[in-house]
Parts: structure tokens; C-alpha cells; sequence
């Protein structure tokens, strides 16, 4: 299992359909707050649908409560940002990993990305293009740590 870091989301539909795919995919959702919208809010739920109920993300107050629990882990933090050229499909995944994904408008702070610089990776875009909807971006990034990982993994291949 895979676990995806929501650094500050700021769209309740993002975050709603990050988490449908996390049911879906068996990853572990981590939420760091603040947000600037409510969990409970509706939005969220509605772009998550039924599978909301079943996703039991893990809520931090802060990025300093999840790093005192988590920094142990720091080896295997990889964070999305557009500031490196190191591709994701270039980094080597396992299972257990942290992949992190800033707000949509601020990105990760750059103090929590020099925790692990290596493990900087951007997903390739044309030259007009300045990011990526945060919900793609983590399907995007999560489903190729899948892939290298896929015999790990439990999943049923639809008909």
C-alpha cells in the first residue's frame, strides 16, 4: 500500500475524488491540515460518493504532527512538484512509500521538500502548461508506483 499526503488541499472536489481512487486503489489517504474547507462538507462527499464512507483517511492537524510520527519514513517521501526535472516515472517506488501533493495553489512548502531532495518528481508538460489538476496528478503518480509495484498488489481486473 501506497500512502498519498495531501499538504494543505484547497478544493473539496479534488480532495473528494483523490479519495475515491484511494478506495479504489488501496492507497491510505493522510489529510494535512489546514484546508480551507470542511471535510464534512458536501463537496467532498459528493465527489467522493459512497466510497467516503469507507476511505478512513488519516487527519493531521498540522505538518509538524505528521512529521513527528512519520519522519522515520523520510527515506521513502517523494514529493510532486514542479520544481525539478527528475521524472516520476524515473523514481523507484515501494510499497509503503509517502507520495506528497500540495495545495492546488501554493504547491509544497520548500522546507518540507529538503527533507529528501532526491525525491523530487514532476510529471512532463508542454510548454503552456503550469501544473496539473491535483487529482490528476496524483492518479497520474500513483498508479506508476502501482505498476512497478503491481505484483504487491491485490486488485481485481475489471471485464
Amino acid at each position: 500500500m501506497f500512502n498519498i499526503v495531501l499538504v494543505s488541499p484547497q478544493i473539496p472536489q479534488n480532495t473528494g475524488a483523490i479519495g475515491r481512487m484511494c478506495v479504489n486503489a488501496n492507497l491510505k489517504l493522510h489529510i494535512v491540515k489546514p484546508t480551507v474547507f470542511s471535510l464534512d462538507e458536501k463537496a467532498v462527499r459528493r465527489a467522493g460518493l459512497d466510497y467516503w464512507k469507507v476511505l478512513d483517511p488519516v487527519i493531521w492537524e498540522s505538518l509538524d504532527e505528521f512529521l513527528e510520527q512519520n519522519l522515520k519514513f523520510k527515506d521513502r517521501f517523494f514529493f510532486a512538484t514542479t520544481k525539478t526535472n527528475k521524472l516520476y516515472f524515473d523514481a523507484k517506488f515501494k510499497s509503503g512509500d509517502f507520495i506528497f501533493f500540495g495545495g492546488e495553489s501554493t504547491g509544497l512548502p520548500g522546507e518540507l521538500m529538503k527533507i529528501n531532495e532526491d525525491n523530487k518528481i514532476t510529471i512532463p508538460m508542454g510548454k503552456q502548461g503550469r501544473s496539473l489538476n491535483q487529482a490528476m496528478s496524483v492518479a497520474i503518480v500513483a498508479y506508476e508506483a502501482i505498476r512497478q509495484n503491481i505484483a504487491e498488489f491485490d486488485f481485481r481486473v475489471p471485464i
